[in-house]
């Protein structure tokens, strides 16, 4: 339904995503009619603006009665008083209403016309200078070209808070990029994707099999292929994926390939191996061809570059830095540290209780010894809070040691300006994704000595690339890998079905005699009963057996997001026995209550907060539609459009669970998630269990997991690059 009427108070307006709530004085309505709340996104709401609002009525249940608009017309006045109120409401930048007085005085119902058509005509009134006029026209040609692009998108589906975004990112133009080409809103505007665009681009007459909607596909295509952990894809299976998804002939997706690649959007390149065979004809969008064979230049040249601190007398050096470690150190481990101190680059990599921290506290005194700058760097903020605890040094996210900035979208060190460090140490660097390696690697220092620690054996990224394990075939840096478990680590169920579970053969189940031990298997077949049985454990027996707070001690991890025992539905039975508050914030399918456990999804610099990151609700303010989350020490405000940021976390993947710890974790293993049982899966979340792990599920799936070991390909090509260049 629609309502028309005069804009009387702006209550709340967020100028970055135009989320607005005002009062509306309905037109034709007796005098004593009172104003209505509305709801919904605005560019630049400015009292006594004539609206015509579409939408419908809500009932709040805070606030009572609210209509709920999802698009918006301003209505231009016709009366020269209308008019007069309307220039001089602030909606023009530089018009005040004195300056609109004078205009309007002058060219009276004509006003709107003359700024139209003629606006150099405003130089007819008197008295006005030429900078006044110039604020004007500028001022108005803004004015209608934002005005007529959000007229223009709603009717696709485009909301008006991108709309702002739109008209930011072309400027005057962004009407005449948008009605020639809809795709490059896909291409260029962060949030609307490709699906959006082409719907938009039916409404607009555009053919299915128009080059453009081409070009857009198979950049679309691309991308999620790189959200799946391509760097490249062959071309070959580019063009038939493509062509299917868009239902289009393979001929014009190749030529639409061919184009991108001249617009320096996308790379082609015939891919060779290190004995000069062509393997693949490589597709790159354009920044992963950058990163990919930026890290094989810089990593090279930083290998190939003297070190800052040498060590004359290494082995003085060793058994130094061992005298000033508190236990007493296995071979390997001392291999690991000599390695570091031969090396101008080294992998450090083993699984849970192979003393990877004590070789890595141990490196760091031998560094201090000689009075070096060592830099500790993790890719997110909990594996950095946890390398600060077990070394005693501050560590930083890798975006933060890099100084990165949001706003310009670029780091402070680079190569132009290098961080200053004699050592410079990166845990978890199985989360290494190409994009975050390259920059890291163009910002080092040629001088430094660079030690990657990990465990191999883990998921990969979520980012796109396989780099700690590409490193490692490449045969150009030096490998330590931790075999022995020690005395104390062996003595946990826990690290020790790792293990097993890493070498292929089957956890054992606790033994009978062994009230508290720390690793669990409940055998439940039935999907539906299996989460039930989920539920149970966290909120009752595992709190009241081992003192665990079921929400901040107890994390589930989940194989899938969808069916009985995924993430989405696990979440809402635990939301539901956890946090049973009737009322919250919705968006979508989810609801955010306060006290809610919830995880961010994606990076988001400008919050400083990171893809996997767990916090809690604090605060939720449901009229404004907008609430705080708590990350350890800090808040953090999320508006209504920024809600998809942000997820229950009750019940995770296991994929956002990496470089994660918790006291305990639960999770499901089904037949039902045979499509993602591998041992890499189940090894991950088996090790992100610090004193409790229980698995719930069938033994079959379990066995699925454990035997196999043929992880998901990954199109990359950084070991052979790295490789060719040494040779």
């Amino acid at each position: 339904m629609e309502i028309t009427g005069t804009l009387e108070r702006v209550t709340f307006h967020n100028r970055e995503n135009g989320y607005t709530v005002l009062r509306v004085k309905p037109h034709g309505k007796p005098q004593e009619t009172m104003a209505v709340a509305a709801v919904g996104s605005m560019h630049d709401p400015q009292v006594g603006a004539a609206l015509r609002l579409t939408g419908e009525w809500v009932e709040h249940p805070r606030f009572g009665r609210q209509f709920q608009f999802e698009h918006y017309d301003l209505l231009l006045p016709a009366t020269t008083e209308g008019i007069r109120h309307y220039l001089g409401s602030g909606l023009i930048k530089g018009v005040r209403l004195g300056l609109a007085k004078r205009i309007v005085d002058h060219f009276g119902e004509d006003t709107f016309d003359i700024l139209d058509t003629d606006p150099d005509r405003l130089a007819e009134v008197k008295g006005l200078p030429l900078k006044a006029i110039e604020a004007v026209k500028d001022g108005w040609s803004a004015h209608r070209s934002v005005r007529s692009l959000i007229m223009f998108l709603q009717p696709h589906g485009i909301s008006t808070s991108y709309a702002v975004r739109i008209y930011r990112h072309y400027g005057p133009d962004a009407l005449q990029v948008v009605r020639e080409n809809p795709y490059r809103l896909a291409m260029d505007i962060r949030g609307i994707g490709f699906l959006s665009a082409d719907a938009a681009a039916v409404k607009l007459g555009v053919p299915r099999d128009s080059p453009l909607r081409a070009e857009a596909g198979v950049l679309y295509t691309l991308k999620n292929l790189s959200d799946d952990g391509h760097v490249f894809f062959p071309l070959d299976e580019l063009v038939q994926k493509s062509a299917e998804g868009l239902d289009i002939d393979s001929d014009l997706v190749e030529e639409a390939v061919r184009s991108l690649a001249k617009q320096e959007r996308v790379v082609i390149e015939d891919l060779y191996d290190k004995h000069g065979l062509l393997r693949h004809t490589g597709v790159y969008l354009a920044r992963s061809h950058q990163c990919e064979a930026g890290i094989a230049h810089y990593l090279q040249r930083i290998l190939h570059s003297p070190k800052s601190i040498s060590f004359p007398d290494k082995q003085a050096a060793v058994n130094l830095g061992l005298s000033k470690t508190p236990v007493e150190l296995g071979a390997e481990q001392i291999e690991a540290v000599r390695a570091t101190l031969d090396n101008k680059a080294l992998v450090i990599t083993g699984g849970p209780g192979t003393g990877k921290t004590t070789v890595l506290n141990t490196i760091i005194k031998i560094f201090e010894e000689r009075k070096s700058k060592i830099l500790l760097a993790a890719p997110t903020g909990r594996a950095a809070k946890r390398m600060s605890e077990s070394s005693g040094k501050e560590a930083k996210t890798i975006h933060r040691m890099l100084e990165y900035s949001p706003m310009e979208d670029s780091f402070g060190h680079n190569e132009n300006n290098p961080l200053a460090c004699g050592l410079l140490v990166i845990d978890e660097a199985s989360m290494l994704d190409t994009m975050l390696m390259y920059h890291l690697v163009k910002a080092a220092p040629l001088g430094a000595t660079l030690v990657f620690v990990g465990d191999v054996d883990q998921l990969p990224s979520v980012g796109a690339g396989n780099v700690l394990r590409d490193i490692m075939a490449s045969g150009v840096v030096e490998v330590v890998e931790l075999r022995e478990i020690f005395r104390q680590a062996a003595e946990s169920a826990i690290i020790l079905n790792a293990h097993r579970i890493n070498a292929g053969e089957m956890p054992l189940p606790r033994k009978d005699d062994d009230a508290l031990a720390d690793f669990y298997f409940i055998r439940q077949e039935d999907p539906e009963k299996c989460a039930d049985c989920i539920v149970d454990l966290v909120c009752r027996h595992i709190p009241r057996r081992f003192r665990f707070n079921p929400v901040d001690d107890i994390q589930v991890l989940t194989p899938m997001h969808k069916g009985a025992a995924g993430a989405v539905a696990l979440n809402a039975k635990l939301q539901a026995a956890l946090n049973p508050r009737q009322t919250g914030l919705k968006h979508g399918d989810r609801q955010f209550r306060l006290d809610d456990k919830v995880m961010q999804i994606r990076n988001n610099y400008e919050k400083d907060v990171f893809n996997g990151d767990i916090g809690r609700v604090c605060y939720v303010n449901i009229e404004d539609k907008e609430l705080t989350v708590r990350f350890e020490e800090r808040n953090v405000l999320y508006f209504q459009d920024e809600l998809d940021e942000l997820a229950p976390a009750y019940a995770i993947s296991v994929h956002k669970s990496q470089g994660s710890e918790y006291p305990a974790v639960v999770m499901p293993i089904l037949t039902q998630h045979y499509v993602l049982l591998q041992r890499n899966l189940l090894y991950t979340g088996v090790t992100r269990g610090k004193r409790l792990v229980v698995i719930v599920g069938s033994p079959r799936a379990v066995g699925m997991a454990v035997h196999n070991d043929r992880t998901l390909n990954r199109y990359t090509w950084l070991g052979e690059r790295l490789a060719r260049k040494e040779a």
